[in-house]
């Protein structure tokens, strides 16, 4: 055998050793347990649960949200005849006539008591008794809230009063 060839083989024998090693040195032995001795990589953060929405026809406090919901909605998309809709579903009639009157008196919508759409609503149950459920409703304009209190039926689901 010659000088280069002796060489040549020792020189391959060192690249494989090194190459095994390294490969060794990569992955992770097995314990007895089953762990690999290594620490877990960090845990990617939770992601965000989908947003979701529930209730049920039943329930008065839903209505009371389901009706600021979709009267929002329609105001928005300039439906005016939804709206109308809306009110006679879910307002109670005496509820109806209060706020024709007062919004002769105050030019703006009564049920969201302003004369534009807010941009953002959300919907509070503040309790239920004497045979009524109470809400506060949030409205947000840009950087401005507005509380509004509503009161609804539990016998009949209709929304009896709208507060300031």
């Amino acid at each position: 055998m010659s000088t280069y060839s002796a060489k040549r083989t020792a020189s391959l024998t060192l690249a494989a050793a090194a190459v095994l090693t390294l490969t060794l040195a990569l992955v992770p032995s097995a314990s007895a347990d089953g762990s690999t001795g290594q620490q877990a990589p960090a845990a990617a953060p939770a992601a965000a649960p989908a947003p979701s929405v529930s209730g049920s026809p039943e329930g008065a406090f839903t209505r009371i949200a389901d009706f600021y919901g979709s009267y929002i909605d329609a105001v928005y998309d300039g439906d005016g005849p939804t709206a109308d809709r809306l009110r006679a579903f879910y307002l109670s009639e005496p509820l109806r006539a209060e706020l024709r009157t007062w919004e002769e008196t105050n030019h703006a919508d009564g049920v969201l008591r302003a004369q534009n759409v807010p941009l953002r609503w959300k919907v509070t149950s503040t309790g239920s008794g004497t045979g009524r459920t109470s809400a506060t409703v949030t409205l947000t304009w840009g950087s401005d809230t507005t509380e509004i209190h509503v009161q609804a039926d539990l016998a009949s689901r209709k929304i009896v009063s709208i507060r300031d």
